[in-house]
C-alpha cells in the first residue's frame, strides 16, 4: 500500500494508473475494447495529439500559450500532401512541412518576446491568418491521391511497434532529455517560474521564448506529417479545434498553465488518456452527438479528482514528516539528563 501511494505521488505514474483503471472499467462493459488490436489502434492514433502536447508543453512551461497549433498543423499537412501529389519525394515534402511549422512557431515567438504581444492574442491572430492561407492554398478542396508508399509507412513495423508510435516515442524522449538534462532546457522552467528574476540573472528570456514557440510549431508540423501518413488524405478543415484538446492533454498531464512546472511524459500520457476516453465512447455505443459533452465531463471529473488526490497525498506526506520530526525531537536528551541544557559555558 505504501509503495502504491509513493507511485501515485509521481505524476506520470498516477496518470498511467488512471489509464489502466479506465481501460479496465470499459473492458468490463465491452471486452473488445481491451483487445490487442483495439489498444494498438488507439495508441497509434494518439501519437498526433501526443506530439502536439509535447510541443505545447514548452510554451506552457514558459507561462505562455499557443492556440495556433491546429492551423499550423493544417497548413503543414496541406503543403506535405500537395507536394506528394505533385510527385515530390517524401523526404522533401516532410522537410518542407517541418520548415513551415518551425517558421510559424518562430514568428509567434518573435511577436510575443520582442513586440510584447500577449501570447493568446498573437497566436489567435496567427490561427486566423494561417487557416485562411491554407484554404487559399488548397482552394478549399481536399487533397487526395496521396502516394501509396507514403500511406503504407503508417503500417510499417520495427520490433513489433508501428512507425507512427516510434516517431511519437522518439519525439517525446528527445524533448524530455533536452528539457531535463541540458542547461538550456532548465531555462524554460526558470523563465516560466519568474521571468523578471530570470532576466535579472542574465538568462536569455527572449531567445528561450522564441525557442519554445518554435518547438511548438515544429511539433505541429510533425503531427501534420503523421496525419497525412495515417489518414491518407488532407481535408480542408484539418486541425480545426484540436488546439483545445492539446492544451487539455498537457494540463491533464500536470503541466501548469501559470508556467514553471510540468512534465513532457505527463503531457504525452495525458494525450493518450484523452484518446482512450474518446475511443471508449465508440465501444460504449454512445451517440456521436454526445461525444463532446461526455468527453468534457470525464476530463473535468478526472482532472478534479486527480488534483484533489494529489493534494491529499501532499498533506498526508507533510503530516508524516511532522510526526517523524516530533519523534526525533522527543529522543533528544532532556534537561538534567546530560543534554546541552546542563552544559555550563566558562
Amino acid at each position: 500500500m505504501k509503495l502504491l501511494l509513493r507511485l501515485m505521488q509521481i505524476r506520470e505514474a498516477s496518470i498511467f494508473l488512471f489509464i489502466l483503471l479506465f481501460v479496465g472499467c470499459i473492458g468490463l462493459v465491452n471486452p473488445a475494447f481491451t483487445s490487442g488490436e483495439s489498444l494498438g489502434l488507439i495508441l497509434k492514433s494518439s501519437m498526433i495529439l501526443l506530439v502536439l502536447a509535447v510541443g505545447q508543453s514548452f510554451v506552457l512551461i514558459t507561462a505562455n500559450i499557443d492556440v495556433s497549433v491546429g492551423s499550423t498543423m493544417g497548413l503543414s499537412a496541406a503543403v506535405c500532401g500537395m507536394m506528394l501529389t505533385h510527385g515530390v519525394s517524401g523526404s522533401l515534402s516532410v522537410a518542407a512541412a517541418l520548415l513551415i511549422g518551425s517558421c510559424i512557431g518562430a514568428a509567434n515567438g518573435l511577436g510575443v518576446s520582442f513586440f510584447r504581444i500577449p501570447s493568446i492574442i498573437m497566436t489567435l491572430g496567427t490561427l486566423g491568418i494561417v487557416r485562411g492561407y491554407m484554404l487559399f492554398y488548397t482552394e478549399g478542396k481536399w487533397i487526395e491521391d496521396i502516394p501509396f508508399y507514403f500511406k503504407k509507412l503508417s503500417s510499417a513495423e520495427f520490433l513489433g511497434i508501428q512507425l507512427p508510435v516510434w516517431i511519437g516515442i522518439i519525439a517525446a524522449v528527445v524533448a524530455y532529455l533536452f528539457l531535463t538534462r541540458s542547461s538550456v532546457g532548465r531555462y524554460f522552467y526558470a523563465v516560466g517560474d519568474n521571468e523578471a528574476g530570470a532576466r535579472l540573472i542574465g538568462l536569455p528570456v527572449r531567445s528561450i521564448t522564441v525557442l519554445a514557440f518554435t518547438f511548438s510549431g515544429l511539433s505541429a508540423s510533425i503531427a501534420a506529417c503523421l496525419f497525412v501518413m495515417n489518414i491518407g488524405f488532407v481535408p480542408n478543415q484539418t486541425g480545426t479545434g484540436i488546439e483545445l484538446q492539446v492544451i487539455a492533454a498537457a494540463v491533464l498531464g500536470g503541466v501548469s498553465l501559470s508556467g514553471g512546472q510540468g512534465s513532457l511524459f505527463g503531457a504525452g500520457l495525458g494525450a493518450i488518456f484523452l484518446e482512450v476516453i474518446n475511443n471508449s465512447l465508440v465501444f460504449l455505443k454512445v451517440p456521436a452527438y454526445w461525444n463532446n459533452a461526455i468527453s468534457g465531463f470525464l476530463l473535468l471529473l478526472i482532472v478534479t479528482g486527480d488534483s484533489r488526490f494529489q493534494l491529499w497525498l501532499q498533506s498526508n506526506g507533510k503530516k508524516k514528516q511532522q510526526e517523524q520530526e516530533n519523534m526525533s525531537r522527543s529522543k533528544l536528551p532532556k534537561s538534567g539528563e546530560g543534554g546541552y541544557e546542563d552544559k555550563v559555558v566558562l
